[in-house]
């Protein structure tokens, strides 16, 4: 185990911090060489097999590289469930598992429920996993994210529909909806510059940019679209960019919809949105 150890310090210790290290070396000797928990803290001696090394090997080069753990490994978890995760698709943050838990908190568990921009499928997923009785849907713009996300969902042993659907170019139908979610792209692109290269160079930038000049795009869209396809005291959850909180409130308040709330996330930024159309 010690010398398992020195070869991912000796490996990383020029690209990540300590503490980066301290936990890239954790998931890779348990969760990619598959070194049980109790060999890995009790520092046991481990002696790789060949395919193993070259798995080792591979592993330190891709993370030089800043490629993210999730990506090497080929799945992330969130909300208990496990998300098979490619560079089609963003990898879950455990904010946005926030959100499925204020949905499941307030839901009756009968909704029709929309997941707009649903990736690895994980809001989709986790909700028609906690909500069994509960219809939903799931749309993306990516034909191979709604691909994975398909997999995720016969993995996870949930029913859910996915579709190819551009909600910018949508044109809305009377469908009645109980929820309609999302946590569309939101990081303008002046604000690349603040963004790591893990996430930069490896994350699909569709899923992630929006013009420095319409922040609020998708959010609108999806607002001025929701009520059409929302019914009287239908919901709105949106995961928000924390520096336009204010903004999409305003937004969301000139089209008519009411009971706005705003919540913070784990790090205390403005992060999630409820509305509902009257």
């Amino acid at each position: 185990m010690k010398n398992i150890i020195k070869s991912i310090n000796e490996g990383l210790a020029n690209y990540y911090t300590a503490g980066e290290v301290k936990a890239l070396i954790r998931i890779i000797a348990t969760e990619l060489l598959g070194i049980p928990e109790m060999s890995f803290f009790l520092k046991d001696e481990v002696t790789l097999t060949t395919e193993k090394t070259v798995l080792l090997d591979n592993a330190i080069a891709r993370l030089q590289k800043q490629e993210p753990i999730q990506y090497i490994l080929g799945y992330s978890d969130f909300c208990g469930l496990r998300f098979k995760v490619n560079t089609s698709t963003l990898i879950p943050r455990p904010e946005t598992s926030e959100l499925v838990e204020w949905i499941a908190g307030e839901a009756t568990g009968k909704e029709r429920i929309l997941d707009i921009g649903t990736g690895s499928g994980c809001i989709a997923i986790s909700l028609a996993h906690r909500l069994p009785e509960a219809s939903v849907e799931a749309w993306d713009i990516s034909a191979e994210a709604l691909k994975t996300a398909e997999e995720n969902s016969r993995s996870n042993n949930t029913k859910v529909a996915f579709a190819l659907v551009d909600i910018l170019n949508y044109t809305p139908i009377d469908v009645k909806l109980d929820i309609i979610v999302s946590n569309p792209p939101y990081i303008k692109e002046l604000e690349k510059e603040s963004i790591t290269a893990n996430v930069l160079d490896w994350e699909p930038h569709t899923a992630l940019f929006v013009p420095d000049n319409n922040p609020l795009l998708f959010y609108r869209a999806i607002a001025e679209k929701g009520k059409k396809m929302l019914h009287q005291g239908g919901r709105l959850y949106f995961e928000i960019n924390r520096s336009h909180g204010k903004e999409t409130i305003e937004m969301l308040a000139s089209l008519g919809y009411t009971d706005i709330e705003l919540r913070k996330d784990f790090a205390d930024n403005d992060r999630m949105i409820k509305a509902i159309l009257p």
